[in-house]
């Protein structure tokens, strides 16, 4: 049996935890997650795992942070006047909020801190800077 290599069509179950073991997503329940690889349709450290496996196997990595979603980066933590929230949004630590850019982008903040007067806003990714395990298991490999 050909083992997985770039270019390569594969189905994975998986399920991603933290260093303490929380497990933040899992395709258990849902169908398997599909993607080409090499053509970096997931994280860098997923695709590099999954190569020079076979359809049935299984194996748990950690992947780095710099492999994963990248460090967490101070320069995207911003406080601002609590004023400059819209009056029909709500602030609440954890919320995500949509804003666009000059450019038009569309980013994700979460709020992660609140006092009287401010609002901390992170743009980082939520689990940037932090080394993830994944379970991984080859269904199939076209």
């Amino acid at each position: 049996m050909a083992k997985v290599q770039n270019g390569d069509h594969v189905k994975i179950n998986y399920e991603g935890s933290l260093g303490d073991g929380t497990i933040f997503d899992s395709s258990e329940g849902r169908d398997p997650l599909e993607f080409t690889v090499g053509e970096h349709q997931v994280i860098p450290g997923v695709e590099e795992a999954v190569v020079g496996m076979d359809v049935g196997e299984k194996k748990t990595v950690t992947v780095p942070s710099d492999q994963a979603y990248g460090p967490h980066m101070d320069q995207l933590v911003q406080t601002i006047d609590k004023a400059r929230i819209p009056d029909n949004v709500k602030p609440e630590v954890g919320k995500q909020l949509l804003v666009r850019d000059e450019q038009g982008r569309t980013l994700t903040l979460q709020i992660t801190n609140i006092d009287d007067k401010t609002v901390t806003l992170d743009a980082n990714h939520p689990l940037a800077g932090q080394d993830l395990t994944f379970t991984l298991e080859i269904v199939e490999r076209t």
